[in-house]
C-alpha cells in the first residue's frame, strides 16, 4: 500500500551516490524533502526529469527544502550517474536489501524491480503532505511540485 497524503513518511537510511548515509529523520525540525524516486540510471526519462531537477534546483533545494532522489541502482551507479549528469543533489541506492524503501513507500513495481516514478513531498515534521506516482515510462511535471511546495 502507497504512503498517502497524512501519512508519517517511513524512515530510511540510505547511502549516497558518495557512500555517505543518509537519514530521512535527520532533516526533521529543519528542511521540508521532496522524495523523489526513479526506475534507473541512465534511462531516456529519468535522465531527462533529472536533468529538469538540476537545471531548476534552486527551486527545491535550499535552505528551507531538500532534494532526495532514490533509486534501486548500486551506490557505484548512482555515483556514475551523478557525476556524468552533474547532479548536485544526493542519488540515494536503494539496492540492498533491493527496492525496501521503494516497498515501504509503495512504489517498488514487483515484475520489474524497480521503482515507479513516485515523489513524496514531506514536512519538516516527517508529515506527507502531497504526492504523485506515475508508471515506469511517464515523465512527472516540475509545475507541480512547485504548486504543492507553494502550499505548505
Amino acid at each position: 500500500m502507497a504512503v498517502g497524503v497524512g501519512d508519517e513518511a517511513p524512515d530510511f537510511e540510505l547511502k549516497d551516490q558518495h557512500g555517505q548515509q543518509v537519514r530521512l529523520s535527520s532533516f526533521r525540525g529543519r528542511k521540508n524533502v521532496v522524495l523523489v524516486f526513479y526506475p534507473w540510471a541512465f534511462s531516456r526519462v529519468c535522465g531527462a526529469e533529472l536533468d529538469d531537477l538540476q537545471e531548476n534546483l534552486a527551486d527545491f533545494q535550499n535552505d528551507d527544502v531538500a532534494v532526495l532522489a532514490v533509486s534501486t541502482d548500486s551506490m557505484y551507479a548512482v555515483r556514475t550517474y551523478a557525476d556524468n549528469r552533474g547532479y548536485a543533489f544526493p542519488l540515494l541506492a536503494d539496492f540492498w536489501p533491493h527496492g525496501a524503501v521503494a516497498s515501504d513507500y509503495g512504489v517498488l513495481h514487483p515484475q520489474v524491480g524497480v521503482a515507479l516514478r513516485g515523489t513524496f513531498l514531506i514536512d519538516k515534521d516527517g508529515v506527507v503532505r502531497w504526492t504523485v506516482t506515475r508508471d515506469i515510462g511517464d515523465a512527472r511535471c516540475l509545475d507541480d511540485y512547485r504548486t504543492a511546495l507553494a502550499a505548505l
